[in-house]
């Protein structure tokens, strides 16, 4: 590996740790300001999902969105799930005398939720050397966003989309525009809107504080929200109308980011908790229910219902954890409501939220089998 993969590898690692170290006292919420791109940077709006050139340069201004909302019609649900999408980060060996990482890529996949079988590997798009750790679904159970990770000449994290077939099989990639300088190589969480025209993803800030980028897939304009009273932000979830954003905040607490105030500039007013769970188990998840008046979220591995608007919680499912399980569970909720997945130990977990019985099944990939962590799975 190149000693540029090195330093990124130690950077990232060292992004990691500064985060933790933001100063509570110090809580600041902003809106970064919004100024417009040249026109000419900004091609027409392609019919969702073709392809797409590189993401490289020019790039569009950053924090040019002025409205991060998604009100378009939402892409329809074809019913019960039929796959789904795992990814995970390029497998990292070292040799028995050398202090240097090698990486090996791996590409994403599709898989049967039924059985977990493969289905086919996703086809990485220009300038994206291997599938990263995160992966988001629309819920239509056929359009799906996933990291890419552009290691070794130009490491940094990239995102894409990508269509499946009736049959699984996926088309070709359309990589999503990169605003500029948005040049990160750790991402905590991503989300795609209903509608799919729509990006969200959450990114940990060099010296404490936390950021969620609201991303037009098609011209690249971004609007950022950043905190700075947390490092860590996870459990990105779009309302299916589009027009707010879900977050898990530290770990403790459910949140929700009103896009159409936070584009007037509203900044820390546009964000409300809607759950503290300060002093129980940890939450890194969070899903609206298909009508999106409550959402779905996990406190350990104990998974509850709560109002968007606020109020006592419901219990829907207590899944027993797996040996060696996380504290804290990570999972995807597919389009109909009814049925929640996480991954662990390769193995993937079905949850039936109407009765909360669980079913498992192998992740079965072609590109090194069960070599490294399991991958994060959505659908």
């Amino acid at each position: 590996m190149s000693s540029s993969a090195s330093r990124s590898l130690a950077g990232l690692a060292l992004a990691v740790l500064v985060t933790g170290c933001a100063d509570p006292a110090a809580d600041r919420v902003s809106l970064v300001g919004a100024a417009q791109p040249s026109s000419t940077l900004l091609p027409t709006r392609p019919s969702h999902l073709t392809t797409a050139g590189p993401t490289r340069h020019p790039f569009p201004a950053a924090t040019s969105l002025t409205d991060p909302t998604a009100t378009g019609t939402p892409l329809a649900a074809t019913g019960e799930p039929r796959f789904f999408v795992s990814a995970r980060g390029p497998l990292t060996h070292f040799a028995d005398d050398s202090k240097t990482a090698a990486f090996t890529p791996v590409p994403p996949a599709v898989h049967d939720a039924e059985t977990g079988a493969f289905v086919a590997n996703i086809p990485l798009p220009p300038g994206v050397a291997s599938s990263w750790h995160l992966v988001a679904a629309a819920r239509d159970n056929r359009t799906f966003a996933v990291a890419g990770w552009t290691e070794p000449k130009d490491p940094a994290i990239r995102f894409f989309l990508v269509r499946l077939g009736e049959d699984g099989r996926p088309g070709k990639p359309m990589a999503v525009t990169q605003t500029d300088p948005d040049d990160f190589t750790a991402v905590h969480d991503l989300a795609l809107s209903a509608d799919g025209t729509r990006l969200a993803y959450a990114t940990p800030l060099i010296g404490g504080g936390a950021k969620i980028s609201l991303l037009d897939v098609a011209t690249g304009r971004r609007l950022d929200w950043t905190t700075m009273s947390h490092s860590l932000v996870y459990g990105l979830s779009w309302a299916p109308d589009g027009r707010s954003l879900a977050y898990v905040l530290g770990g403790r607490a459910v949140a929700v980011l009103d896009l159409a105030r936070l584009g007037a500039g509203a900044g820390g007013e546009a964000s409300r908790i809607v759950k503290d769970v300060a002093g129980t188990m940890p939450i890194e998840s969070v899903a609206h229910t298909p009508d999106g008046s409550a959402l779905v979220y996990a406190s350990g591995h104990t998974v509850e219902r709560v109002p968007v608007a606020g109020g006592p919680s419901q219990v829907l499912a207590r899944p027993e954890p797996p040996p060696g399980a996380s504290l804290s569970l990570r999972f995807s909720v597919d389009g109909t409501g009814r049925h929640l997945m996480y991954a662990h130990d390769w193995r993937a977990y079905r949850v039936d939220l109407t009765g909360g019985a669980v079913t498992s099944m192998p992740i079965t990939v072609t590109e090194r089998p069960n070599e490294g962590n399991s991958p994060r799975v959505a659908w």
